[in-house]
């Protein structure tokens, strides 16, 4: 019997809903497996921490996640709660940064035809990952020491040859082993910035290597254009950090928005597993937080542990959802439905103990 040890951090507004969901399914999930077993052990981080103990992610908390098998995460910040400075609390950033979780994976899958504001779509016609590099580009150096300055402030953009590389290669590695069509596209702005050009250069080195994989380019701004247009034609797209936290909402609001947008995020010893959205303190707490990208975000972790039994599961939490959503009266409201997030979770743990 092999035990695997899950951190979970909760963190604020909606997110200890969406966690009880993902737990839930989770709980499922372990009922059918015969080797494996699951290990919980919570952790409390986000806005409410620091307002509490006045840190947001304490050193025992990030020592006791790192030294998990993996880290599934619900949300954490709010507004209202920021830094001297101005800034938001941000732990998820910082557990990127302090555990090199440069591999940032966001799926974009498209359930039912009436979830996009895109005529013509139907379900699996948009079909896409993004790569998001996670440790430099334009956040790198948002912590660094600054000088007062009352009529000025700027952020460098640093791309680096071994971020480059290994984010490059994380992505045409993901294209050989998805059923697309094993095309990487570089979304840069090669035309004007020289660190989008350094990026470009190593991006087709690597590119070399995969002789397999179809290597793309696209001007950031034109491949917005694109991704409204025809987004069909993409496959994996793998880009700077600032690109690609933009990217993944617009990308996500092509499938009906943030509550069906998992992510992952993933370094060479960790990995984090979360929804794609934030807080949402204006409905947390009125059952009205849509679960499924926590739960997508669940079948993401099990499939990262690359055990054939939590692999199989993965597939049929993937299963579950895409059968519930097929119904188009199955909605949350963010969808236009007037399910709960209560009642949306009980449907997928029903069809799922059917999957397993």
């Amino acid at each position: 019997m092999k035990e695997l040890s899950i951190a979970v951090l909760a963190g604020d507004g909606i997110g200890p809903e969406v966690m009880a969901s993902g737990l839930e399914i989770l709980s499922v999930v372990e009922a059918g497996l015969s080797d494996v077993r699951f290990s919980l052990r919570h952790f409390s981080v986000g806005a409410g921490e620091y307002l509490k103990n006045g840190d947001p992610l304490p050193p025992a908390t990030l020592g006791g996640a790192a030294a998990c098998d993996a880290i599934l995460l619900g949300a954490m910040g709010l507004p209202e709660v920021r830094w001297p400075g101005g800034l938001e609390m941000t732990p998820q950033i910082d557990l990127r940064e302090k555990l090199d979780l440069y591999n940032g994976v966001r799926p974009i899958h498209l359930y039912h035809e009436t979830h996009s504001p895109l005529k013509g779509y139907g379900a699996g016609d948009i079909d896409f990952v993004i790569v998001r590099e996670n440790t430099e580009g334009l956040f790198s150096d948002r912590l660094k020491s600054r000088q007062p300055d009352a009529d000025s402030e700027s952020d460098s953009l640093r791309i680096t040859r071994r971020g480059a590389e290994r984010i490059a290669r994380a992505a045409f590695e993901l294209a050989r082993k998805r059923d697309g069509r094993r095309k990487v596209t570089l979304a840069d702005k090669a035309n004007v910035l020289p660190s989008m050009a350094f990026f470009r250069n190593v991006f087709d080195s690597v590119a070399g290597a995969f002789a397999d994989v179809e290597a793309d380019h696209a001007y950031i701004d034109a491949l917005a254009v694109h991704l409204l247009q025809r987004p069909e034609q993409f496959d994996v797209i793998v880009t700077e950090n600032m690109f690609g936290d933009i990217l993944s909402d617009l990308c996500a609001g092509l499938i009906g928005g943030m509550g069906l947008a998992p992510s992952a995020d993933i370094g060479d010893r960790h990995a984090v597993f979360q929804p794609a959205h934030g807080t949402a303190p204006d409905i947390a707490g009125q059952n009205c937080a849509n679960p499924v990208a926590m739960v997508l975000s669940v079948a993401m972790m099990l499939d990262w542990f690359d055990i054939p039994e939590t692999r199989r599961a993965a597939a049929a939490i993937g299963q579950a959802v895409a059968a519930v959503l097929a119904d188009p009266a199955h909605r949350t409201g963010d969808l236009g439905g007037s399910l709960g997030t209560r009642e949306m979770t009980d449907l997928i743990t029903q069809t799922l103990s059917n999957h397993l």
